[in-house]
């Protein structure tokens, strides 16, 4: 085999999934709660890494289930769960699930207000390809200043900022915010919109049946290449939540090139055609 095809094939990992998805207590717009609906919609979609928002958990609204597991169990996936609300036995809150190998890093609330509802974040390391990725999944509040407080905490150094939380990192959820947000602005200094590395336009996610607003993102570090960017939109997921799920097909690679031994270097520049000094990675 040619050497710089062996280097070549180190450099692509194979790509990987991802999903954000706010299931709205997986409660869908006919008003029935089904994780077995939502368990569907997330599997033909093929994820890897799945951030889920609004999950109830022994609750009595939605029938005592424990959503996030049962969600989990039917998809063959492993799962940490973040209750941001808790009612005596009753929890709510938000999940992460992995067909990888995946340790929980960090789970916890964000800075609030009296009468609104708590949020929270979970952090978690997927291992894929040899390298460890940064998962962080949250649900932001619905007041701006709210919202500032919170990516502020986010951004700081119990999150991204903590030296754990190294590249590659993607930080995804309902954000609750837009484009010309603040908080946006706040995530957009430090991490790349997955969309907008793509499209011009991005695509809006809710509400589900007639999407308005844009504010599920997933925003990621420089070793996250992203090779695509979808919401799907068939009859199932209109009506199995008020929110679209957004899926973004990835790789990380690095940014330095890769280092050869002298012996390859020279094998390289033998094949080269000649007067060419080098071969570019």
């Amino acid at each position: 085999m040619n050497p710089l095809d062996c280097r070549n094939q180190r450099a692509r990992p194979a790509p990987l999934r991802i999903m954000t998805y706010n299931v709205h207590r997986c409660v869908g717009a006919d008003g029935r709660a089904d994780p077995r609906r939502i368990a569907e919609v997330i599997g033909a979609c093929r994820p890897d890494i799945v951030a889920l928002q609004e999950l109830d958990v022994g609750r009595y609204r939605t029938g005592g289930i424990d959503q996030a597991h049962a969600i989990a169990h039917s998809l063959g996936m492993s799962v940490h769960f973040n209750p941001a609300l808790k009612v005596e036995e009753e929890l709510y809150g938000d999940a992460i699930l992995a067909a990888l190998p995946m340790r929980l890093v960090k789970a916890g609330p964000l800075p609030g207000s009296v009468g609104f509802e708590p949020r929270g974040a979970l952090w978690a390391a997927v291992e894929a390809n040899g390298t460890e990725i940064q998962i962080i999944n949250t649900h932001l509040g619905l007041p701006a200043y709210e919202r500032i407080a919170q990516a502020r905490s986010l951004l700081g150094q119990n999150w991204l900022g903590h030296p754990d939380c190294r590249d590659p990192v993607v930080l995804l959820g309902d954000f609750n915010a837009r484009r010309r947000s603040v908080a946006y602005r706040m995530f957009t200094a430090r991490l790349r919109d997955a969309q907008l590395m793509l499209h011009k336009q991005a695509l809006r996610t809710f509400p589900a049946r007639v999407p308005m607003l844009r504010i599920d993102h997933i925003f990621c570090s420089r070793s996250v290449d992203v090779l695509g960017v979808e919401v799907p939109r068939s009859q199932l997921v209109r009506t199995a939540s008020d929110h679209l799920p957004l899926v973004m097909d990835f790789r990380i690679v690095e940014h330095q090139r890769t280092r050869v031994s002298a012996a390859t270097e020279t094998v390289l520049l033998s094949v080269a055609p000649s007067g060419q000094e080098s071969v570019k990675s």
